[in-house]
């Protein structure tokens, strides 16, 4: 394989608007860095406005630039995995293609990596330009929450904008899971990670393809895929409810040999409605787990590709690549592929098989 020195990811989902203006500076930045020797691979999500004969447009405008075009929408984290899967450059660069991580800072963040040996240079968000009050709330108290409940130390204030080396892609691509959170397994792998301080520009044009639902998604698969806590959150609380039972025996027992009235439906139906929110919220924690248990039963491929535009030199050793359109009728009889019709545009009956007759 004739491996380029770099490769940048950038997978994309509705983002016509941006295309022309991110190609041209994530080429020039590339160019910067390595000179020719890169590739560039976008990779459409399914989109549904034209992204894909935009991307068609600039591959056959561009030898350093790989489109693929995935089968349908599969998620921003899928996507990503996809365009990872196939590159092929010696140092790879992650980035979305809203224009929020500025590509510009590719020359420095090769620098940072050189000078103290890293395998992974991970982007660190100082300033978020452009986002609301609550978006830049809920990120901070998120990122702080998986801080405290994973086992595995994720970085705060990042997101998936790095720069790996192909060793440690190479790791990460051994990791088969079908819900990802790629920013926490490419922490889980190790190696040698140095943050790189940045500020974090607005988005360019469009809207955001991250709305609150898919955020609380991200959430949970990166809780669930990085931490039991919530399975021993359930263990904790049957303790603490075993203990105020007893408590609770104990109050009822001295008002029954005391002579005093338990009190009525009040207190009663507050106990049955705070363990009723217990065990709803516990087997909710556990069916999250089996979830996942089941979706990896299932060993399916994680993306699947339909047509790729531009010299591709990857293999889908995670997904599965679809084979080219037949533009054109193989050479061979027509009758093996056509069904026969008649002059009239009727189709002939087939002839009945004859039944054998008895012997009297």
């Amino acid at each position: 394989m004739n491996r380029p020195a770099l490769s940048v990811v950038i997978p994309c989902y509705n983002e016509e608007a941006c295309l022309d203006l991110l190609h041209a500076r994530v080429s020039a930045a590339a160019q910067a860095a390595v000179g020719e020797d890169y590739e560039l691979v976008f990779i459409n999500d399914g989109s549904r406005d034209a992204s894909w004969p935009a991307m068609q447009r600039l591959a056959a405008a561009d030898a350093h630039l790989v489109a693929i075009n995935l089968s349908r929408n599969h998620g921003h984290q899928l996507a990503l995995t996809a365009g990872l899967d196939l590159c092929a450059g010696a140092q790879i660069l992650i980035i979305d293609a809203d224009l929020q991580d500025p590509p510009e800072l590719l020359v420095e963040m090769r620098a940072a990596m050189i000078a103290q040996d890293a395998d992974v240079v991970y982007a660190v968000r100082r300033k978020r330009e452009g986002e609301t009050i609550f978006k830049k709330l809920t990120a901070a108290l998120f990122y702080r929450m998986l801080d405290r409940l994973t086992d595995t130390p994720i970085p705060l204030d990042t997101g998936d904008f790095r720069l790996m080396t192909r060793r440690a892609l190479d790791a990460f691509l051994s990791l088969p899971e079908q819900a990802r959170f790629i920013r926490g397994m490419v922490a889980w792998i190790g190696f040698r990670q140095v943050p790189f301080l940045y500020d974090r520009a607005e988005r360019h044009a469009g809207e955001t393809n991250y709305p609150f639902g898919k955020m609380v998604r991200l959430a949970f698969d990166a809780v669930t895929g990085f931490s039991t806590a919530p399975l021993r959150f359930a263990s904790h609380v049957g303790l603490a409810l075993t203990g105020l039972s007893l408590l609770l025996f104990v109050y009822i027992a001295i008002g029954f040999i005391s002579g005093s009235a338990v009190q009525g439906w009040t207190s009663t139906m507050l106990v049955v409605v705070l363990l009723g929110a217990v065990q709803m919220f516990v087997l909710g924690m556990i069916g999250e787990y089996l979830g996942r248990l089941y979706v990896e039963s299932k060993r399916r491929p994680l993306y699947l590709v339909s047509d790729i535009a531009g010299p591709v030199q990857g293999t889908a050793t995670l997904g599965y690549r679809a084979e080219a359109r037949m533009t054109a009728l193989p050479p061979g009889p027509v009758e093996a592929l056509v069904s026969p019709v008649t002059a009239g545009g009727a189709v002939p009956a087939k002839p009945r098989a004859r039944k054998p007759r008895a012997k009297v």
